[in-house]
């Protein structure tokens, strides 16, 4: 008989990946998911844990936007690479020491994420951006370096900010910078992995049935994201950033 709790963890899993391949966010349901249902492991050990089924699912969102959006390799290959070593220092960080600090801070941010989401009807249609190229890879190498330590330092959320930033400082639409996203994703998760996996803090018997649920959530909300398209994508920005805030909420004013 399958345990109660990997049940639980797989279901998770499933609604994680579902909403981390149409636009980032997966964290705000598989993270605490975990966390409430194995208490008795480290908090390192259960993010370790978690980052597998968020990579083996993130694999499968970034190959089905690859077969139909136009990426943009070379930038990608800078923005992995850092966002990767970053991930890694940030897990690293994360096992010596708290990230409640973060979280007030992330809150507000995330309010006024969703309230310029919200007024701005045309945020996430593609607009011309005057970069050279100099200044748009030192903005996205800076983007990545911090969005990679906060990913392996504390995590949900990351998806969403990388959608936001893809839009916001280089003029993607929706579909292009969920696409793009989920590259720089899988090299974060990549460099938590290969920071927990060398520290034990992996546990195996529930990351693996737990990527498989996730992979396929995965598949299915990439599907769903391409077929509807960028209103779509769109809305469920604004359902996942709420999401956010309510969780990082609970963390700082209830939970605390």
């Amino acid at each position: 008989m399958i345990p109660q709790e990997i049940i639980l963890l797989c279901l998770a899993a499933f609604a994680a990946g579902f909403i981390d391949a149409i636009v980032g966010g997966g964290g705000l349901i598989q993270t605490p998911a975990t966390l409430i249902t194995l208490p008795k492991y480290p908090v390192a050990t259960l993010l370790g844990t978690t980052k597998i089924p968020s990579f083996i699912g993130t694999s499968m969102a970034a190959w089905q936007y690859a077969r139909i959006v136009q990426l943009r390799w070379k930038l990608l290959a800078m923005m992995c690479s850092i966002a990767m070593l970053a991930a890694f220092a940030g897990s690293k960080t994360v096992s010596l020491v708290s990230n409640a600090f973060m979280k007030p801070i992330i809150f507000g941010v995330l309010i006024l994420v969703a309230i310029y989401t919200y007024s701005k009807k045309n945020f996430g249609t593609a607009t011309a951006k005057n970069l050279t190229q100099k200044n748009e890879w030192l903005i996205a190498g800076s983007f990545s370096l911090l969005l990679g330590f906060y990913d392996g330092f504390i995590g949900p959320g990351a998806g969403s900010f990388l959608v936001l930033f893809f839009i916001s400082a280089l003029g993607f639409d929706f579909i292009r910078a969920s696409a793009h996203a989920k590259f720089v994703n899988l090299a974060t998760n990549l460099g938590s992995i290969v920071f927990f996996g060398n520290n034990g803090h992996i546990l195996y018997q529930y990351a693996i049935p737990m990527a498989i649920f996730n992979f396929t959530g995965s598949m299915l909300g990439a599907r769903l994201a391409i077929l509807k398209g960028n209103s779509f994508i769109r809305l469920f920005f604004l359902i996942v950033v709420i999401g956010t805030i309510i969780r990082f909420g609970y963390d700082i004013f209830l939970k605390s």
